[in-house]
Formats: C-alpha cells, sequence, structure tokens
C-alpha cells in the first residue's frame, strides 16, 4: 500500500491501515475450551491422548520429561561461536531485568499510620515455547530470564516435540537460562496442565510465552486461574526514515518483521517520495533473496504500507495511533521524534540500531504489545513474574483520627458491620 497524507482519501486509507484485522480468522475457541475442560477434568490423559493426537507421539514412550542433564548436554554441544552469542544474550538481557527489580517501600504519614508495599515473586511460572518451524530460543530466555530475576522459585517450561523430535538450541537456552522443569508438551492442553495442573505436572501460577492461535486462545480463556503475560497477535514494526538512510537498510529492516508470518505488518513513514520509491524497490529485490521469501511476499503484498508525509514530525500522530510494537526512528536526532511518541511496544533510536538487535543481544524484552495494544498494555518485564501487597499499621491514636470518616461512609454504604468494627474500637455509640 503507498499513502500520501496530501492526497484525497488519506484518512480512510489510514483509518483502514490502523483497523485492520490480522488476528487468526479461524474460530478456535469453541476448540480451546473442549481441550482445556478435558485437561481440566481428565490430567495426564487427555494432555497424553491430544499429543498422540496432534504432535504425533505416544509420551508413554518418548517420556514425558526432558531431563536437565539433556538440556546441558545441549548446551554443551553447540559450536562455540553460537554458545558464546546464546551467552551474551543471556548476560545482557539479565543485566537489563535486574534493574527493573522494584523495591519495598514503608512510611508513616502525618496522622501517625503505618503505610507500605512489598514485593514477592510468585511461587510458580510456566513458560510455552513453540516447537517446530516457530521454534526461537531467544523467546526462551526472554521470557525466562525475567522470572528468573524475579526469583520464582519453580520454572516449567512446555515445548511440544512433534514425532518426539527435540529442538537442541531451544534445550540449550533453557539449560542457560535455569528452567527447573521442561514438559515434551504443547499446543493448548500444554496451557491447561500448566494453569490446572495434570497429574505429575503441577500447576503454575503465572503462563507466559508465545504459541499459535490455538495456545493464545488457551491463555486467553485460563487467564483468572493464573496470571498470564499479555495474548500476543501478529508482528508489526513502524519505520520512521529520511531520505538519508540507505534504502537498502530500511528495506531489509521492514523485511525483518515480514518474515515472521504472511499476516505480520511492515510500514515506513518518510518525508521523501523518492526515497519511498527507492525502499520500495529494495524491499522487491531483496525478497527473492530470502529463504522466508514466500513468507515475506505475502506479508509485504497484504499487509505492508508506505506512508509519504510533509514532514517527520507530521508522521508521529501517526505512528500513535497505530501504537506499533516496534518502532524504529532512523533520523540524526532520533531523540526530538521519541520525546513525541506515546504508544509503543519498544523504540530503536538512530539509523545504526535496527529491530533485529533487540530481538537478540541488547536486553530489553522483545516480548511486546501488539494489535495496537502498546495504549494501554506494557512489554514482558520482571513485574510479570510478582505481585504486590499493601500493608497498614494503626495504633490507636491514628485510629482517632481516621475511624469517624469511616464509619460515616460505612453507614451512608449501608454496611452497619464495617461502620461497628471501627466503632467500637473508638467506643462510639453505634
Amino acid at each position: 500500500m503507498r499513502l500520501d497524507v496530501g492526497e484525497a482519501g488519506f484518512a480512510a486509507q489510514f483509518e483502514a491501515l490502523v483497523d485492520a484485522r490480522r488476528e487468526a480468522d479461524a474460530d478456535v475457541a469453541r476448540d480451546v475450551a473442549t481441550i482445556l475442560r478435558a485437561v481440566r477434568d481428565e490430567g495426564e490423559a487427555a494432555v497424553a491422548a491430544f499429543t498422540r493426537k496432534l504432535d504425533g507421539h505416544d509420551l508413554a514412550e518418548t517420556g514425558w520429561r526432558i531431563e536437565p542433564a539433556d538440556c546441558r548436554a545441549a548446551y554443551e554441544g553447540l559450536e562455540p561461536e553460537l554458545r558464546a552469542a546464546l551467552d551474551l544474550a543471556a548476560a545482557r538481557i539479565r543485566t537489563y531485568h535486574e534493574k527493573q527489580k522494584p523495591e519495598d517501600s514503608e512510611w508513616v504519614d502525618e496522622a501517625g499510620v503505618r503505610l507500605g508495599a512489598r514485593w514477592r515473586p510468585v511461587d510458580a511460572a510456566g513458560l510455552y515455547v513453540p516447537g517446530g518451524r516457530a521454534a526461537y530460543p531467544s523467546s526462551l530466555l526472554m521470557n525466562a530470564i525475567p522470572a528468573k530475576v524475579a526469583g520464582v522459585g519453580r520454572l516449567v517450561m512446555t515445548v511440544p516435540t512433534p514425532g518426539g523430535q527435540t529442538n537442541a538450541l531451544v534445550l540449550a537456552a533453557a539449560h542457560l537460562a535455569g528452567v527447573d522443569e521442561v514438559w515434551r508438551i504443547g499446543g493448548a492442553q500444554a496451557i491447561g496442565a500448566l494453569a490446572y495442573g495434570a497429574g505429575r505436572i503441577a500447576r503454575v501460577d503465572v503462563v507466559t510465552g508465545p504459541g499459535n492461535a490455538w495456545v493464545a486462545e488457551a491463555k486467553r480463556q485460563v487467564y483468572g486461574v493464573v496470571g498470564i503475560d499479555m495474548v500476543a497477535g501478529p508482528s508489526e514494526i513502524v519505520v520512521v526514515a529520511d531520505a538519508k538512510n540507505d534504502p537498502e537498510w530500511i528495506a531489509a529492516d521492514l523485511l525483518s518483521q515480514a518474515e515472521h508470518d504472511t499476516v505480520t505488518q511492515s510500514i515506513l513513514f518518510t518525508d521523501d517520495a523518492g526515497f519511498a520509491d527507492k525502499v520500495a524497490e529494495a524491499v522487491d529485490r531483496q525478497i527473492p533473496e530470502l529463504a522466508t521469501a514466500t513468507v515475506a511476499r505475502a506479508a509485504w503484498d497484504a499487509n505492508g504500507a508506505i506512508i509519504v508525509v510533509p514532514t517527520l514530525d507530521e508522521a508521529m500522530p501517526l505512528v500513535d495511533r497505530l501504537a506499533p510494537e516496534h518502532l524504529q526512528i532512523a533520523t540524526d536526532d532520533p531523540q526530538a521524534l521519541f520525546d513525541r511518541v506515546r504508544h509503543a511496544g519498544s523504540v530503536f533510536l538512530g539509523r545504526y540500531t535496527p529491530e533485529a538487535i533487540g530481538d537478540y543481544v541488547a536486553g530489553p524484552n522483545h516480548v511486546l504489545p501488539t494489535g495496537r495494544r502498546a495504549r494501554f498494555a506494557s512489554g514482558l518485564s520482571v513485574l510479570d513474574f510478582m505481585k504486590r501487597t499493601s500493608f497498614l499499621g494503626l495504633t490507636e491514636e491514628s485510629l482517632k483520627v481516621l475511624g469517624p470518616a469511616t464509619v460515616a461512609l460505612a453507614e451512608a454504604e449501608g454496611l452497619p458491620a464495617h461502620a461497628r468494627s471501627v466503632a467500637l474500637r473508638l467506643r462510639l455509640n453505634r
């Protein structure tokens, strides 16, 4: 799609771009509900049956659990260069997330009331890791390391192993991240096992991690039984770039997300029509060179867009309406435009900061809100694996200060027992 702010019909075309529905069209909710009900009622027998049907192997033969020794062996068996890259990614992700840990707070206010908040990790967290073609050790690190930094005592990973086959790089990442349990199950049945428990798999408190439409829907349906990170949809990138950029670089940035899935969205804003033409040509030139060409071509043709604006300043309100998962600002002074951004999952500043760096080794989490959800949601963090408990303590004197107002409000709300519990301590005649 090629749009120009100055042309007639732009507003309607851009609105359609913002509202484009790229979530999976299949109505999977009923199927997922059936699977979850079976796992809740039948436990591991249901999990085993769905694994035989959907993943093509019998857990009684392949084994339910992948042992820590297998994960360690996978890590030690990596090529040195790849192991070093994984080590670098893990170290930087850990350092970044350690700075997110919240501090407990406590104070005494002017009424003499002791107030505060205490942070504690959840007891157990479940991490879903895709199997098959979409096997991403980088996502495993992005989910597991914040949980460990938070202090989660038991980190459980589920990963489908189609035909019983495992992915060595995923197992290596599990070892590096300190995952405690690895189970070879996937799909909605794995989410059910994590949420409800299933025989040998004890339930957890929070479930995170990416997956297909069935996994996303399962997470949606178990929310409330457990916490979840988010219901993630197709990936997206917005690039804001001037004509000083190399069009080949910007084309590659756009394709870095287009190759994920046929429903991903890649959008360029530029203030130079000639540069827009060069980027479009570069995209078409680069796609055939990719091993992921079929997917990238389908995504770019269906969901790609180049938008020409009079100035890059005028692009920023439009960027906010898109609330992109990833936003690249490729200019000499990216901070000036970044200062105007209100809605984005993660922002990449400058010509030498491609989004792909953030996917692997930069440090910030790459699990980010999609589908315009950056308007109200944030990326995965240590806080997703922690909860805050408030506390307060009154003395006899501070109760005298706050008590009468409490009694008055409780009586106004028609809750006499609330009022009495305070009034008795104040020796009020209620």
